[in-house]
């Protein structure tokens, strides 16, 4: 039932994709305007969104009329837009910031962690790997998204932006990668 290889694809799909390493600049940014950030809430709220979307996101897409493999082919795609933006440092996607909201939940939670591209992967992981080695990809994630968040200060002071750079320009070019992969199993699926 459980598959080592494919626990490992799924988590780096979703650590590629979620980008919390990236995302640590906008962390410590929030966390300097709102004087903390609430890892653990964060963390569960991302959580349950992510697991809600993975049981439901095919009934959700069958109310549309959509085929899996047709979400598949997006999220391959939005996938493919997301490690473009990482490995050329440009920004497609423009995250809504909201700061009258609890910077724990938004951006933090949603969309910053479990975003519409973590929302299309699972659809299109749900399409390719077992479930239940997608939930393991998903709290190893989660763990590491906590001790990201709970360590963002020090990771502000150790890494550098030059780190942080480097780090999202390598999980870019995988996330490249693993969207071409996607593509073209899910068109053979289609």
């Amino acid at each position: 039932m459980l598959n080592f290889k494919e626990i490992i694809s799924v988590s780096l799909i979703l650590f590629s994709i979620i980008d919390i390493l990236g995302s640590v600049p906008i962390i410590i940014d929030l966390r300097k305007k709102s004087g903390h950030i609430q890892s653990a809430k964060a963390t569960i709220v991302a959580g349950v969104i992510m697991v809600v979307f993975l049981f439901l996101g095919s009934k959700i897409l069958g109310l549309f009329g959509i085929d899996v493999g047709s979400f598949a082919i997006t999220g391959a795609l939005i996938m493919f837009f997301i490690g473009m933006e990482m490995t050329l440092g440009i920004q497609l996607f423009k995250p809504d910031t909201d700061e009258s909201n609890s910077s724990s939940i938004v951006p933090l939670a949603f969309p910053l962690i479990a975003g519409p591209g973590t929302m299309t992967a699972l659809i299109s992981l749900r399409a390719e790997f077992e479930l239940w080695n997608i939930l393991v990809g998903i709290i190893l994630n989660l763990l590491f998204i906590y001790i990201v968040l709970k360590s963002s200060g020090w990771l502000e002071k150790k890494i550098g932006q030059a780190g942080f750079n480097i780090l999202r320009k390598v999980f870019g070019i995988i996330l490249l990668a693993i969207a071409i992969k996607l593509f073209k199993n899910a068109l053979v699926m289609w």
